[in-house]
């Protein structure tokens, strides 16, 4: 009884982030506009929203950054040879960090502003992050090897890009090996996604279609915003930045993509 209700919830899910009022939901929510406690003039929104990501909390969490970029590496490593026996393993670690996500790079503390909170990014993230805590209870995800088409593997050297993030403290390119190992990227949605979607996408269809599929919207829309900030707004000094955040945006729209093929 247990396994039948679970398998209806999940195909409720997948019916359900299929429909057009589903992404006009997203839509909606953009308008949300964030949270400070010294308040703001509607006209300041985007620096506010600057301001917050560039003074967010995961810059408190620094002497974490090794431990969070070594855990995905073991957890690549073991899908490979240990399979489905990490399948649960590896669904509870990616939604425990867009948890972090949420709450690290959503929220900051500044004199200007006071407490500011992202509120979009905080109801994004953790949606993501409960789609992922649903799929380490149903377990769709199946890693066991079979043959994908070679055109997948043209993933993989944009998400190593996101998840090496080579860039020093004033935006420029720095191709430092260290910062495979030690860099924020590890806690950071931008380089993150495009690594968890990867896994999903060499393993499809035989993954969570929902997940797949909530984790690339949210993906692009991230995306979208960060090429208009890096590309549009400020590309003297970002456009570094806005060059490893097209991973991001590439592999999202693949995802997104793949997750209405059954095959």
């Amino acid at each position: 009884m247990i396994v039948e209700r679970r398998e209806k919830i999940q195909k409720k899910l997948e019916l359900i982030t299929r429909r057009w009022w589903f992404f006009l939901l997203f839509i909606f929510i953009q308008f949300i506009p964030p949270y400070t406690s010294k308040g703001y003039e509607w006209p300041e929104i985007g620096m506010v929203n600057l301001e917050i990501l560039s003074n967010s909390l995961v810059k408190t969490w620094a002497a974490w950054y090794p431990v969070f970029k070594m855990i995905p590496i073991i957890l690549v490593v073991s899908i490979v040879f240990l399979r489905n026996r990490v399948s649960r393993m590896f669904s509870i670690y990616v939604a425990i960090t867009y948890v972090l996500f949420a709450f690290l790079q959503s929220i900051s503390i500044t004199e200007k502003y006071g407490l500011g909170v992202i509120i979009i990014n905080l109801i994004m993230f953790n949606l993501v992050a409960i789609f992922w805590f649903w799929e380490a209870i149903i377990g769709k995800n199946d890693f066991t090897p079979s043959k994908q088409p070679r055109e997948r593997y043209w993933i993989m050297p944009f998400s190593f890009l996101a998840f090496w993030y080579p860039i020093n403290n004033l935006g420029k390119p720095n191709f430092n090996p260290l910062f495979l190992f030690n860099n924020l990227a590890g806690l950071a949605f931008c380089t993150m996604t495009p690594v968890y979607l990867s896994i999903l996408i060499l393993y499809h269809p035989r993954v969570n279609i929902a997940t797949l599929r909530v984790t690339s919207l949210v993906g692009l829309i991230i995306a979208l915003y960060n090429l208009m900030v890096n590309f549009v707004i400020n590309p003297h000094l970002l456009w570094w930045n806005g060059v490893l955040h097209l991973p991001l945006l590439i592999i999202s729209a693949y995802g997104l993509v793949l997750s209405f093929r059954t095959t």
